[in-house]
């Protein structure tokens, strides 16, 4: 498919995205927002020629934790979305993107200026709420993107919300992988690419298959840093595992056309290459 339809084919799930925001959120109740965020998102993951594996989702906390994962692109959050709708802390700019902005906005995504001290603090304390009313909400504690090939050091500051809320932290590990099983950077968002320029790397790299591995949860204690190094080092081992094909089996994450809360997500098992018996 030329690579103009498919970015006109983002554009319109961009708008239906917003759509759907304006006229089906208000009237719906959480579980149906999730259900609808889920089924967008993967969706998204779809038109950008990606698939989703997730692995040892058995270990998934579903209310009252910080998430916490490595950051590679953009997309990382629809793959996270696509697991499990969860609300992000994002840099100021990402409100100004088109379109992108104003649906992270609707999705109560927190918006941080990480230059300003003061804000910092606010938004600590506003995680910190979130998390003690037992909401999610989801970081990436390397404040900035890499190729993924390994992680950054992790930043402890956002930890305090976790231990001054006294919630756990789940930490993700996300890693890309081409179509011959070759881990893949086609979607690093990373030193002077433009965004569109990151997203015709995206759609050029394809087909793809995001993998996402569920750590065990962190208990917080009461050392910010010693928690943030305690995830960094889960997540580096749970990529050190499916760099190298010995990550447990993962679960290939099919769309449904129908996305009502009650309806799960329906999945296939896969072998360590990410690889379904059905393909």
């Amino acid at each position: 498919m030329k690579l103009a339809l498919r970015k006109a084919r983002l554009i319109a799930h961009l708008l239906h995205g917003m759509w759907i925001v304006a006229t089906r959120f208000p009237k719906a109740d959480a579980n149906r927002r999730h259900a609808l965020n889920r089924a967008w998102s993967l969706k998204m993951l779809r038109l950008c020629g990606m698939r989703l594996v997730v692995h040892n989702d058995g270990a998934r906390l579903d209310r009252g934790a910080l998430v916490v994962a490595n950051h590679i692109s953009w997309i990382d959050i629809y793959v996270i979305n696509a697991w499990r709708p969860t609300p992000f802390v994002s840099k100021a700019e990402i409100r100004q993107w088109p379109l992108v902005g104003w649906l992270a906005q609707q999705l109560d995504t927190v918006f941080i200026q990480r230059e300003k001290r003061s804000d910092a603090k606010r938004i600590m304390h506003e995680l910190s709420d979130r998390l003690g009313a037992g909401e999610l909400m989801c970081v990436f504690p390397e404040g900035t993107t890499s190729n993924g090939l390994a992680l950054l050091p992790f930043h402890a500051n956002m930890f305090q919300a976790a231990v001054s809320a006294s919630v756990p932290v789940q930490p993700l590990c996300i890693m890309y992988e081409d179509a011959q099983g070759r881990q893949s950077t086609a979607p690093a968002y990373i030193d002077d690419l433009s965004l569109a320029d990151s997203l015709n790397l995206l759609l050029r790299g394809g087909p793809l298959t995001a993998h996402v591995y569920v750590c065990g949860p962190l208990a917080p204690g009461a050392d910010r840093r010693a928690l943030a190094a305690e995830a960094q080092g889960v997540i580096a081992a749970a990529l050190r595992e499916m760099q190298g094909g010995t990550a447990a089996s993962g679960a290939l994450v099919v769309e449904q056309m129908d996305a009502s809360p009650a309806s799960e997500t329906l999945v296939e098992p896969v072998d360590q290459s990410g690889r379904s018996p059905s393909v």
